[in-house]
């Protein structure tokens, strides 16, 4: 192993010991940020504050299937940062996201039903109050295809 790769990883480990921890914190926290990361590993400029939920160390998100964040994936562009936090929306946040806990993850898109239905359950308790509205919006997206199911896992 190279001394970069060690300190790199070595980096990683507060946050990657911290994830089952932000199971807690992501249910507080109504938004993760998130952003692709290029291939040349920089940030994309494709920046967004979502909501989503925190199941087995990962985050699920579902967003429309046109959207910057289901085109990167379908592109290869499988890495992403994501920020746990709430402050605002990012662009009105003066980059105050960007100093909140964060990790690489690796974006995939979950196409099982079964999956969908249970997460859905998930999103529709941690966000009831908007639920009515969004949550036939979910389902009959994620069942029309016009929405997706992405799923980030610790990288």
């Amino acid at each position: 192993m190279r001394r970069r790769t060690l300190l790199q990883s070595a980096a990683l480990l507060p946050l990657t010991a911290a994830l089952p921890q932000w199971g807690s914190a992501s249910a507080e926290s109504p938004l993760i940020y998130l952003s692709p990361v290029k291939s040349d590993g920089n940030l994309s400029r494709c920046q967004a504050e979502v909501w989503y939920v925190g199941h087995e160390d990962n985050f699920y998100v579902v967003t429309d299937a046109s959207a910057w964040r289901a085109r990167a994936v379908g592109n290869g562009l499988t890495k992403a940062r994501v920020w746990v936090g709430d402050v605002g929306m990012w662009r009105r946040s003066n980059g105050k996201y960007l100093k909140l806990p964060s990790m690489i993850t690796n974006a995939s898109v979950v196409t099982d039903a079964v999956t969908h239905a249970e997460l859905l359950n998930q999103f529709g308790t941690k966000y009831s109050a908007d639920w009515g509205t969004w949550g036939p919006r979910f389902k009959n997206g994620l069942a029309d295809g016009s929405r997706v199911m992405l799923k980030y896992s610790p990288a």
